[in-house]
């Protein structure tokens, strides 16, 4: 797919994030993968809600702006550190969807699904039958050293398609775009269900 048709999805995107309260205050940052070496991301400030043509840059995975006259947002990086770690990922996502933020308030090492039909929206998952983790990483202003330790629960938890800083925000990777939307979407919901039989199991 051609930047300009990258950048119109993701525009899209942000206006349907937004509408669903993923995206407060600007929060958040979306990018999808050119080639083995570039990927197109989201500029430092902008509203994800309300993003035009201009509010996209490119960048090398090492973290290189290609658009001297655009910043990049700081979280690009992690953006970057996925590309690098999983040659599958073409899209990345980052928002701050609530449910998924109050489910890793109090998480240890990861979330945990199993038995949810909507389990079969996540790549690589065919059956409700499974168990998905999606790991919890603590917050850090540090980026190269956040990047390392949400690789390393990556590799802690085979298949994860997602992960959950605390107190920051979910990022999901896949094929597309598209893809990774819903995986952002799948995710609220397991989260908020699991939050609504809080109360019943007390």
């Amino acid at each position: 797919m051609q930047t300009d048709a990258l950048s119109a999805l993701m525009i899209e995107i942000g206006e349907r994030a937004d509408r669903r309260g993923w995206v407060p205050a600007g929060g958040g940052n979306f990018s999808a993968r050119l080639d083995n070496e570039q990927m197109l991301v989201t500029t430092s400030g902008n509203h994800k809600g309300r993003l035009q043509a201009e509010g996209f840059m490119r960048m090398t995975l090492g973290g290189q702006s290609l658009d001297e006259s655009k910043r990049p947002s700081d979280e690009a990086g992690l953006h970057a550190a996925l590309y690098r770690l999983l040659p599958e990922a073409q899209a990345v996502l980052h928002v701050h969807s609530p449910c998924v933020l109050a489910m890793a308030a109090d998480a240890k090492a990861a979330l945990s699904f199993s038995g949810q039909e909507l389990l079969k929206v996540f790549e690589g998952i065919d059956t409700h039958a499974t168990r998905m983790r999606v790991p919890v990483v603590k917050n850090d202003q540090n980026i190269p050293r956040l990047a390392e330790a949400a690789e390393q629960a990556i590799r802690e938890c085979p298949g994860a398609r997602a992960y959950v800083i605390r107190g920051h925000g979910l990022y999901t990777w896949a094929a597309s775009l598209e893809r990774a939307e819903r995986q952002v979407e799948a995710l609220e919901f397991l989260c908020q269900c699991e939050l609504l039989r809080r109360p019943a199991q007390r």
